[in-house]
C-alpha cells in the first residue's frame, strides 16, 4: 500500500471474528455480531432472500446461512437460538455448546470475497458445512 493511502479503521465481529470495516451509520443488528459484519451478512444475502421464492431450493439455501450466521453469533443468555441454528445445520455438538471455537475456518466475510467466483449457493453450503465442523471439533475436545 502506497505511504500517502491512509488505512481504514477496522472492528473485529465479536462473534466470527471478521475484521471489517465500521459502517458509518452503525448498520443492522444482530445479537453477537458487529454492525459492519451484520451488514456484510444482509448485502451479500439480499438477492437470495430476494429470489428464494422462485428459485429451486432457493428458501433452503436461505435458511441454511441464517443457521451459520446464528451458529457464528451466539446470543449471551440463549442457548436455546444457539442449539436451534446448530440442530439446522445438523451439527454433532453434544450437549456443551459453550464457549464457541477460537477461530472459524469460514466466515461471511469469505463468502462474500469469493462471490464473484462461485456461486452463492455453493459458498453458503461450504460455510454451513465449515461451521458445523467447527462446532463439532470443539466439542469432541471439551468431551
Amino acid at each position: 500500500m502506497p505511504a500517502d493511502v491512509p488505512s481504514q479503521p477496522t472492528e473485529t465481529c465479536p462473534g466470527c471474528g471478521a475484521v471489517l470495516v465500521p459502517v458509518p451509520d452503525g448498520g443492522p443488528r444482530h445479537p453477537g455480531a458487529s454492525a459492519s459484519c451484520a451488514r456484510l451478512y444482509e448485502v451479500t444475502l439480499r438477492g437470495l432472500r430476494e429470489e428464494a421464492d422462485a428459485a429451486p431450493g432457493g428458501d433452503a439455501v436461505v435458511a441454511l446461512a441464517d443457521a451459520a450466521y446464528d451458529a457464528q453469533h451466539p446470543v449471551a443468555g440463549s442457548p436455546e437460538q444457539l442449539r436451534a441454528a446448530l440442530d439446522r445445520l445438523g451439527a454433532r455438538t453434544g450437549l456443551a455448546l459453550t464457549p464457541p471455537p477460537h477461530a472459524w475456518r469460514t466466515t461471511i466475510a469469505d463468502v462474500a470475497a469469493d462471490l464473484d467466483v462461485i456461486d452463492l449457493q455453493v459458498l453458503v453450503e461450504s460455510w454451513a458445512r465449515a461451521v458445523s465442523d467447527d462446532w463439532a471439533t470443539v466439542a469432541t475436545h471439551r468431551g
